[in-house]
């Protein structure tokens, strides 16, 4: 570039005398030989398939830079040439082949074979074959940020895995790092070694999903733990099928180390005095009760005893029969006992012999005893006629309760619940 001004400005007659001329045109060939190294060779697709040159960030930088040197450049020869008598002669034409000129500063051996190696093997704009093109492959990269996980599902083999075993993504995504959690796991070595041990000690295909919905932790627990718990439960004479089903309904119970799990069998078993038989059975009909928290079990407790009237023996009795009323919310139960006790005149041993109606809906028994009352039908004491029993009176669908128990028509049942 520097011996191309040269000649031009000889033959101009232009004395290229002005320093911002000459260090631009320094910099203008250190630019080009910066772009010229940092040329790589690769593919680009668009429309038309090409073979082209892939330009780093730095060589873009080089590129402005030159860009920005050749506007100098022309801005300095085009004054100095209005200034000189001989301002014709030199033409537009003349430089804009200045600008094109690219024979700046000579490489060095290795880099000017790299460059002939690059351009004898591609071609600017060689069109590639219809082979070559399917060839090609694109990498699929993973947006770096978005709000909902459907949009890695395409991209990550982890989650499109999971979607097929029926896991619940928008439940996932709404738990603050579950996402980022799931994408950074491997299907092959995190995911599929914790699904295959699930399925070893029992866990029906049909639960998978339903268990990483809600715990999705449980694919960063290490098998040695979840094994380790297992067995725990085992030597507790949990059975392998009893096991099995207190993962599939209780997803967090492996989460839970051995300490934990025996301390809640413990506080159960002495807080309700049971037997180890009867600790085992109320766990295995509810397994949460080894996950959740243990204040409203024992607010529960407490309410049963001191604001309902119930015996300890009754409460045990209750517990045993129905151990959801450690975990029912307390205004329901406070409703429903308010309901039966006082408004139905039910007695506390037809409730504990009868502990399912306190797991029923309130709004059922409410309706059906108003309709009994108003057939004159409502009798609940077993020592006289016409008794009515709680079971009977919660637990029968409407059509079989119309019939049996309160002698009437679906219809007139309908119509009455109209006027309440």
């Amino acid at each position: 570039m520097a011996s191309t001004c040269a000649q031009l400005c000889l033959r101009c007659r232009i004395p290229l005398c002005s320093k911002a001329v000459t260090r631009s045109l320094q910099n203008c060939t250190q630019a080009q030989h910066y772009n010229t190294v940092s040329k790589v060779p690769t593919k680009i697709r668009g429309g038309l398939f090409v073979r082209g040159s892939h330009i780093t960030l730095q060589a873009r930088r080089g590129w402005k830079q030159q860009m920005c040197y050749y506007d100098v450049t022309a801005k300095y020869l085009t004054t100095e040439a209005q200034e000189n008598k001989f301002t014709n002669e030199l033409s537009r034409r003349d430089v804009a082949s200045l600008m094109a000129t690219g024979d700046a500063v000579p490489l060095t051996e290795n880099q000017t074979s790299l460059d002939l190696d690059a351009a004898g093997e591609f071609s600017a704009l060689e069109e590639i074959s219809d082979e070559e093109a399917v060839s090609i492959f694109v990498s699929s990269d993973i947006p770096p940020v978005s709000i909902s996980l459907r949009d890695y599902v395409d991209k990550s083999e982890t989650l499109s895995k999971l979607v097929q075993l029926g896991v619940s993504l928008w439940k996932l995504e709404k738990r603050a790092n579950v996402g980022s959690m799931l994408l950074r796991l491997d299907f092959n070595t995190d995911v599929a070694p914790r699904l295959m041990f699930l399925k070893g000690i029992g866990v029906e295909d049909s639960r998978l999903g339903y268990i990483i919905s809600h715990n999705p932790f449980i694919l960063t627990e290490t098998l040695e733990n979840l094994q380790t718990r297992v067995n725990y439960l085992k030597s507790k004479k949990f059975s392998s099928e009893t096991v099995a089903s207190m993962v599939s309904r209780a997803p967090y119970l492996l989460n839970f180390s051995v300490k934990r799990l025996d301390n809640r069998l413990g506080f159960y078993q002495d807080q309700l005095s049971l037997s180890a038989a009867n600790t085992r059975n109320v766990v295995a009909r509810l397994p949460r009760l080894l996950c959740g928290s243990l204040e409203p079990v024992k607010e529960n407790l407490k309410m049963c005893e001191i604001e309902f009237g119930f015996k300890k023996n009754e409460v045990q009795h209750i517990v045993k029969a129905v151990p959801k009323v450690l975990t029912a919310n307390k205004r329901k139960l406070i409703q429903i006992f308010d309901f039966l006790h006082n408004t139905m005149k039910v007695p506390h041993y037809l409730i504990t012999k009868f502990p399912q109606v306190l797991n029923s809906k309130y709004l059922r028994i409410k309706e059906r005893h108003m309709f009994l009352e108003y057939l004159g039908k409502a009798q609940y004491d077993p020592a006289l006629p016409n008794y009515i029993s709680l079971d009977r009176l919660v637990s029968l669908p409407d059509e079989i309760f119309c019939t049996e128990v309160a002698l009437a028509t679906v219809e007139d049942f309908c119509l009455f619940q109209k006027t309440l």
